[in-house]
This record gives structure tokens, C-alpha cells and sequence, in this order.
């Protein structure tokens, strides 16, 4: 193969990837949907070797599992583990914020409030939909765990695990008045991060967390009871 052919190989791998990747995130593929590489092939018109490159890398984001003798589908993950997941993130992201508050440059802490100025005039926020289903540089939780200055913590939760929780998030962040709620938390960490004050910045991103698990719990449990 040469060069040029690798090149437009790669370039269609990324352009699936972030395709795929979008549509599970934002549940276009619904969590434990089965997927195969012939069918994906034809709806996205490309050959099978960029096309397995793409779905190595869902797997590596953990948005794709492989079944022996079954298949790939879409993770879909159990209570118990989601709840897991909800508390490793209470965990990483309560000592980001506590290292946030001790080092994070003024003009960075500067530029949270920024961010969540604009947040607060969109109509997602008005509206009571999920205005922090933001990605990258527009999430704010992806912008202090950057802030903390520990490239551990960053690898973990804006690499690992960053799309795994975005999916979460997304499909169960717009209920019940929890996004003013939220928005209303995130203020509140940021002036503790301003102020320096480690301690409160760490229990307050703590208790926002647990209270982003509690809202899926109570979700998940109600999905439950009305399957039964």
C-alpha cells in the first residue's frame, strides 16, 4: 500500500470513528445494539480494513464490546456498574478540583467562568436541557481536570473514560430540573477554586457527582419498574 492510499485509509477510519462514536454518545446506537462489520461496511460505503480500525479504536473508549462467538454490540452497562463508574468519578474528579484550587492559573479560572456566561444565555439551558453534554473545551468538567495539573487524572477521565461518562451523562442529564440544578453546583466549585480553598472545592464537586449518580439511579430504577 502506499503512502497516499494509507493516508485516505486513515482519513476514512477517523471520519467513521468520530461517526460512530458520536451516534453512541448521543444514543443514535442505542446501548447493547448489535453491530456488525458487513453491515456498517455497506452503510458507510468504505472496506473492511478502515472499518476494523475505527471499531478497535470504540473499544479502546470502551464503547464497544466484543462477545466470543457473538459479536459487537454497544456497551450497555448494568446498574451496579454504572454506579461503580459514578463513584471512581466522584473519586478522580473531587481530588482534580481539591488540585484545581491549588494550582489552576487565574486566567484558566477566568476562562470556567467565561464558559459558564455563555452556558447560562443557551437555549438548552433555558429550555432545562442538557447544557453540559458539552465536549471537550466546552465541558466543563474536561476543563478543571485538565486544570488540576495531573496528567494521571487527565489520561483517566478525558481519555479512559471521557466518552463512557459523556454517553451517561447525555442520555440521563435532562430530567426534573437537574441542569439549572447543576449549572447552579459548577457556579458555586468555581468560586471555591477561586478562592483556593482545596477542601470545599473537593466536597463540593464530591457532592455534585453523587448527585449526578443519584439522579441515574433513580432513573435507571424507574426504567425498571416500568419494563417489569
Amino acid at each position: 500500500m502506499n503512502e497516499e492510499a494509507t493516508l485516505d485509509s486513515r482519513t476514512l477510519a477517523d471520519r467513521v470513528f468520530e461517526e460512530l462514536q458520536d451516534a453512541i454518545v448521543t444514543g443514535g446506537i442505542a446501548p447493547g445494539t448489535k453491530i456488525t462489520e458487513p453491515g456498517l461496511a455497506k452503510e458507510y460505503g468504505i472496506s473492511r480494513g478502515p472499518l476494523r480500525e475505527a471499531m478497535r479504536r470504540l473499544e479502546g473508549r470502551h464503547l464497544v464490546t466484543r462477545i466470543p462467538h457473538v459479536g459487537a454490540r454497544v456497551v450497555s452497562l448494568s446498574l451496579d456498574e454504572l454506579l461503580e463508574l459514578y463513584e471512581v468519578r466522584e473519586a478522580m474528579e473531587g481530588m482534580a478540583c481539591r488540585l484545581a484550587a491549588r494550582q489552576m492559573p487565574q486566567d484558566e479560572i477566568d476562562g470556567l467562568k467565561a464558559l459558564l456566561e455563555k452556558h447560562e444565555n443557551q437555549a438548552e439551558l433555558q429550555q432545562n436541557l442538557a447544557y453540559y453534554q458539552k465536549e471537550g473545551d466546552l465541558d466543563f468538567h474536561y476543563r478543571i481536570v485538565n486544570g488540576s495539573g495531573n496528567r494521571k487524572l487527565s489520561e483517566l477521565l478525558c481519555g479512559e473514560l471521557y466518552y463512557l461518562v459523556r454517553m451517561y451523562r447525555y442520555r440521563f442529564s435532562a430530567t426534573s430540573g437537574r441542569p439549572k440544578r447543576a449549572f447552579q453546583e459548577h457556579y458555586r466549585i468555581v468560586d471555591a477554586i477561586e478562592q483556593r480553598d482545596e477542601e470545599l472545592a473537593e466536597m463540593l464537586m464530591r457532592r455534585h457527582i453523587r448527585a449526578s449518580r443519584d439522579n441515574v439511579e433513580q432513573r435507571l430504577r424507574e426504567q425498571q419498574a416500568l419494563s417489569r
